[in-house]
């Protein structure tokens, strides 16, 4: 199985892609972890934010790989901890079906993006800076999959 994180934005700073890397190979073969950065669109003084976010989206939807269940980051989505992550991760690679999680610009995804995601995952009521969203969604991705297995690494 295959889990392709599509995000909006690129040029990360170097530790994002270093901590990205360093989890991605410890997962093993059969799980398999990529990311593909997608461009911001420039925000000017007088932006028309509502034709930005649709185009945003549109980027995402056309990078979603084909037969892949689409899987929205977004605030408003649902809670869940590790354990129901890991869960949801075992219930995924059963199925074989391969997964594709979006991360939005800064203005979020359209009401039409999130009616076609598949669910709406929020890792927090908190608000955090892209960069960090992609390690700490990179880090619990790897730890749900040590629960799956009994590695000790999560210890919760």
């Amino acid at each position: 199985m295959r889990i392709h994180i599509l995000a909006i934005g690129q040029k990360m700073p170097a530790w994002v892609n270093t901590a990205c890397d360093d989890y991605a190979k410890r997962l093993p073969p059969e799980l398999r972890l990529s990311t593909r950065e997608l461009p911001l669109i420039k925000r000017g003084k007088n932006a028309d934010i509502a034709r930005i976010k649709r185009d945003e989206c549109q980027q995402l939807l056309d990078a979603v790989p084909k037969n892949c269940r689409l899987i929205a980051l977004d605030v408003a989505g649902k809670k869940l901890s590790t354990e129901k992550l890991a869960a949801h991760l075992g219930d995924w690679m059963q199925q074989g079906r391969d997964i594709a999680i979006a991360i939005g610009g800064p203005d979020g995804f359209t009401p039409d993006f999130l009616q076609q995601a598949e669910m709406k995952i929020s890792l927090s009521d908190m608000t955090f800076p892209h960069p960090l969203v992609r390690v700490m969604l990179t880090e619990q991705l790897y730890r749900a999959w040590s629960i799956l297995n009994n590695h000790p690494y999560h210890r919760g």
